[in-house]
């Protein structure tokens, strides 16, 4: 059972950056395309950002393109998002999620059901 757990959010002004972090326990990290996505009071879950599970592909959704980046580094069980120019619209619970089995080492997956496995979220709250 892969267990995952976010940290890093928090109460932030508008413009300043921001680092996620997710660490996974259990399973085969290295082996598991990650994404992020964000869910806003009222609102459905959002597709963030995606990565392969080596880390060659990646796919961030068009709201958040050239502000947001995903990352990952096997070696420490962790995918990592960095915000920049954050604004109050940013404003969610963020989740990291893990899928069993890919297509290949450059595959990635935007979709909700897709993932088998989820953080509990971490809040981001951004003040204008």
């Amino acid at each position: 059972q892969v267990q995952l757990v976010e940290s890093g959010g928090g109460l932030v002004q508008a413009g300043v950056s921001l680092k996620l972090s997710c660490t996974a326990s259990g399973g085969t990290f290295s082996r598991y395309p990650m994404g992020w996505f964000r869910q806003a009071p009222g609102k459905e879950r959002e597709f963030v950002a995606a990565i392969s599970w080596s880390g060659g592909s990646t796919y961030h959704n068009p709201s958040v393109r050239g502000r947001f980046t995903i990352s990952r580094a096997n070696a420490k069980n962790t995918v990592y998002l960095q915000m920049n120019s954050l604004k109050p619209e940013d404003t969610a619970v963020y989740y990291c999620a893990a899928k069993e089995g890919s297509l290949g080492g450059t595959y990635y997956y935007t979709g909700v059901s897709q993932y088998d496995y989820w953080g509990q979220g971490t809040q981001l709250t951004v003040s204008s």
